[in-house]
């Protein structure tokens, strides 16, 4: 064994997390959640309720580093998304990379019912996309064309092999995926999950809230190795990608 904490020295998260998974013939996913040390994702019904600082932090960091932030339109509503926002240093430095000066947000959903007013969509400064199904009626597609870029992923749910791919064809190289946990675990069941970056907070959140992964169910335990554990204000980021 060893003892990781609390002799530890000073890193700068960007340090550690700038290597995003690279994958052959597909964007990576990398995947960013935060869970109680009893295992809820949320509080109240939102998963910011765990966060502090330091964890904010990272998350700033992780969306810097991508080209498509990925989420469920359940959390984007409960988390009241509004469109992604960089420093101007950040924006900068992600046009030297050949990348958009900020990442746009893709929306997993089964329908096209949204409040097209809300700053999500009024103020994005990298149009939205919406990740839907054939199922959904032709006249919300019209609506929903206007205010975003609506991508077909499937019959009568979203396939999530088929969204990343489709995201790649858009030139996407990497992907953050900010779950919810049904999400989380409708890309695990797709084998699609290059790197999990998971923020244990210092807290008990009890209650029903879901697992980080929840929905479907892999057909065996999947090895993970253990990339980096970093440490502030009592929160532990830990980074694993799968073992084989």
């Amino acid at each position: 064994m060893r003892l990781l904490y609390p002799d530890h020295a000073g890193v700068d998260a960007l340090v550690v997390y700038d290597d995003v998974p690279v994958v052959a013939g597909r964007p990576s996913v990398r995947l960013n959640m935060i869970v109680s040390v009893d295992g809820g994702t949320s509080w109240n019904g939102v998963s910011g309720a765990l966060g502090g600082p330091a964890d904010k932090h990272l998350f700033g960091v992780l969306r810097s580093l991508t080209d498509v932030i990925l989420v469920a339109s359940g959390t984007m509503r409960a988390e009241s998304y509004g469109p992604a926002v960089l420093p101007a240093e950040v924006q900068a430095a992600r046009r030297a990379r050949g990348q958009s000066a900020v990442p746009a947000i893709a929306v997993v959903t089964g329908s096209l019912d949204f409040d097209w007013t809300t700053p999500f969509f009024a103020d994005a400064v990298e149009r939205p996309v919406l990740l839907t199904t054939r199922a959904v009626d032709e006249s919300e597609f019209a609506r929903a064309r206007e205010f975003a870029d609506v991508i077909v992923a499937g019959d009568t749910h979203v396939d999530m092999t088929q969204a990343v791919d489709a995201l790649g064809k858009r030139g996407a190289r990497s992907i953050l995926a900010e779950g919810g946990p049904t999400l989380n675990g409708e890309l695990a069941r797709a084998g699609l999950l290059d790197e999990l970056c998971v923020s244990l907070a210092p807290l008990l959140a009890s209650g029903d809230a879901k697992r980080f992964l929840a929905g479907s169910t892999l057909d065996e335990l999947a090895s993970l190795r253990l990339m980096s554990i970093v440490e502030q204000d009592g929160y532990l980021f830990l980074r694993y990608r799968p073992a084989s």
